[in-house]
Formats: structure tokens, sequence, C-alpha cells
């Protein structure tokens, strides 16, 4: 809790989602602390999917995933006050808009080799 000038509690700005997921109420902290955990993997793991050129070996892919699951703990911390989903949302449009153009770049180059 923060204290104003006037020696009132006041509770910290919250993001929308966290709002939205009753997370300034004590009882609603942990499932709304899950919620958003879950959301900001889901999305951690695919902006790293679509932002990633190549296909890693599998070892390398469990250690990056644990170390991501693992820092995302800190991270869900901050989705609180900060708009972290809705970067990692935003990250998540504009690199599939981007492989979807590059996708269809290299189609139509094949194409035109072809022809």
């Amino acid at each position: 809790m923060l204290y104003a000038s006037n020696n009132e509690v006041t509770a910290p700005n919250m993001t929308p989602l966290a709002e939205f997921l009753g997370a300034g109420n004590p009882e609603n902290f942990l499932t709304a602390f899950i919620v958003l955990y879950i959301l900001i993997n889901l999305l951690s793991v695919l902006v790293f999917n679509l932002g990633f050129a190549r296909k890693l070996p599998l070892l390398k892919n469990v250690v990056i995933y644990g170390m991501m699951l693992f820092g995302n703990i800190f991270i869900t911390f901050l989705a609180f006050t900060l708009p972290i989903i809705e970067s990692l949302f935003i990250a998540a449009i504009v690199l599939g808009v981007y492989k979807l153009q590059l996708k269809r770049h290299k189609q139509s180059e094949e194409q035109n080799q072809t022809s």
C-alpha cells in the first residue's frame, strides 16, 4: 500500500487486466496472480516461437523454456502495475504479421523462379 500525504492508504495503480481479475482484493490476489502468470507464459512462448528464426535442439529448448517459466514469476509481479501482457500481445501480433508476410514473399519468389 502507498501512503498519501494526508496519511490515507491508497492502492497502487493497476493495469486494467489486473483490476478486472480483482488483484486489488487480497482474497483474489492468488487467483489473479495465477491467471496473469499463465497468460504471460503463453504469450512469451508465442513471441519466442514467432521471433526466433531457427529451430533449436530439444535440450536447449527445455533449458530456455525452464528459464522462461522461472523468470516469468518475477515478470508477473510487474504485470500488476505495468502493461506487460498488453505489450506481449502487441509483440505477438506484430511478429505474426511479419511471419505471414515473409511466408507470402517466399511463396511469390518460388513462383517467379519456376515461371
